[in-house]
């Protein structure tokens, strides 16, 4: 018998939409998955990209969550001073099984008060703030300490999704859902970092983010 997973991704106005779409494709395959797209009303929420997502469920509709992940993006600095966001995200973590993010979305995990005394990884701009939430900034594409897994930037969102499929599931069913998505990346380029930008490119990103 295939047990319910309900998996919830907190969206927001100015979400990065990758860090939230890119592990709901990995997600959604998993067996028994139900993902939940949250925000506080069901009215279109424009992404930095663009285009809008349409919410499945609001706040008050919400179920009691297994999995809750916070995404990253430059619409996150006006949620992490919202107190009605804070309570929601702060009472569904409570409670989950795994409390998780993707690029900056764990700055917000930390002003909710859920990061205090964890490692726990970020986009590298913002990376370091994490000390100021009681959490241990890591260097690292995915980071696991007991429940909460937190995702580096942006693309890292794929790899966080494979490596909470293989929690949630069993490896082999994420090995199985990584060939479904062809997901074997050779980047063009050695860029994808700041050691492989080199400093002039990783300081003008880094202002494009200031």
């Amino acid at each position: 018998m295939t047990h319910s997973l309900h998996i919830g991704f907190l969206i927001f106005p100015d979400v990065t939409q990758l860090d939230a779409t890119g592990p709901v494709q990995i997600l959604a395959m998993l067996p028994g998955a139900h993902i939940h797209m949250v925000w506080k009303n069901l009215d279109l929420v424009p992404t930095d990209a663009g285009f809008s997502i349409a919410p499945t469920d609001t706040f008050a509709s919400c179920p009691p969550l297994d999995v809750i992940c916070i995404p990253g993006g430059l619409g996150q600095r006006a949620v992490m001073k919202d107190p009605e966001v804070l309570d929601f995200v702060k009472k569904q973590g409570e409670q989950a099984r795994y409390v998780t993010s993707v690029c900056s979305g764990s700055l917000l995990l930390g002003a909710a008060g859920l990061l205090k005394g964890y490692r726990a990884g970020a986009h590298w701009v913002c990376r370091d703030l994490l000390e100021k939430f009681g959490a241990e900034p890591v260097k690292e594409r995915v980071v696991i300490d007991r429940n909460r897994i937190t995702g580096g930037g942006v693309t890292a969102g794929i790899d966080f999704g494979l490596l909470l499929a293989a929690e949630l599931a069993d490896e082999e069913t994420a090995k199985g859902i990584q060939l479904a998505v062809e997901y074997d990346p050779h980047p063009p380029f050695n860029a994808g970092t700041p050691e492989g930008a080199g400093a002039e490119l990783t300081e003008k990103i880094r202002q494009f983010f200031m």
